[in-house]
């Protein structure tokens, strides 16, 4: 499996390594990775669902923790990142026709992958852009996945000066003069990696400079900004999922996780999000940013806690 997953000195692949690739109904190569459990009594498996302009080897961490809680993970790279088939020509550009596209590959993942191979119960663990795909798809999951932890649903971007409706309708209207494949925001990647100081995402220095060396020692799975096609479809499935009557039919119990200090979603949106839920629940943890699962130990291991809380079985868990 070295072949298939790109490590650097101080992120090795976790034990039990294994994956490989799907070709979707729409004939895109996904990537997945496939870990079993280390530990005993085997709790199950998780599907780690990453977000925007992340990869497999960005959660090798995140991946040996629930293996030591007796888990095995299923992951894989979205259409269009990592080391997944890309969209556009340009690499670059985080691009994708619509966030329907992203579920039917979960679907497709989950029947060819997961329920063959992987050991239940399921559970979802998922990271922003990915927690709104978790959201989508799971009215279809109510008799396959037990429960679902949601950390940071791009909702909406903190501070937004006008509707996400308003964000849609202005990105179709550029998408229709065929102008969906430009970006719609930072342009690509820096050939210098922003400092530390500077970025938005974790207050944690040395996972910060972890997960940067990935991109710098393999760059093929790195993204740019987003299209504005990208753009309109993360929009409209924002709405989607805000849907009173599509928020009903979600019947997985969630528990919400939100990031006080979070400035790429609207912590505001999410708390809002998870009131309105039915079956769901939120933790606030505050001081933390936006990738929590990156964060320093102090905020992490609060997260870490609250899903040994929420998922069966893990009471005990290290």
């Amino acid at each position: 499996m070295t072949d298939l997953f790109h490590l650097t000195e101080d992120n090795p692949a976790p034990q039990n390594a294994a994956g490989g690739f799907f070709t979707t109904r729409d004939g895109k190569k996904i990537r997945y990775g496939v870990f079993a459990a280390v530990a005993r009594p085997l709790l199950g498996t998780v599907v780690l669902l990453t977000g925007r302009n992340e990869c497999i080897e960005k959660y090798f961490e995140t991946i040996r923790d629930l293996a030591d809680r007796g888990f095995g993970v299923a992951i894989l790279d979205w259409r269009g990142q990592g080391d997944s088939s890309r969209l556009l020509r340009d690499r670059q550009r985080g691009h994708v026709r619509s966030f329907r596209d992203y579920t039917r590959d979960l679907e497709q993942f989950f029947e060819e992958i997961v329920l063959p191979d992987c050991r239940g119960p399921y559970y979802i663990l998922a990271h922003s852009t990915g927690a709104v795909i978790a959201l989508l798809a799971s009215p279809s999951m109510v008799n396959r996945v037990r429960r679902m932890v949601l950390l940071a649903p791009f909702l909406e971007v903190p501070d937004m000066p006008v509707s996400i409706a308003t964000v849609r309708r202005v990105c179709a209207i550029f998408c229709a003069l065929g102008l969906g494949w430009l970006y719609a925001a930072i342009g690509p990647r820096p050939k210098v990696p922003p400092p530390f100081e500077v970025n938005k995402v974790t207050s944690d220095p040395a996972r910060y400079r972890r997960n940067v060396g990935i991109y710098e020692a393999w760059p093929q799975l790195a993204l740019g900004g987003p299209t504005i096609r990208w753009l309109k479809a993360a929009a409209a499935a924002a709405q989607a999922v805000s849907d009173p009557d599509f928020m009903a039919r979600v019947r997985v119990p969630t528990l919400i996780v939100a990031a006080g200090a979070d400035r790429v979603v609207s912590t505001k949106a999410v708390e809002a999000y998870a009131r309105k839920l039915r079956v769901g629940s939120l933790l606030m943890i505050d001081g933390a940013e936006h990738e929590l699962l990156q964060e320093k130990d102090i905020y992490r291991e609060q997260l870490l806690a609250a899903f040994d809380a929420f998922i069966p079985g893990t009471g005990d868990a290290p």
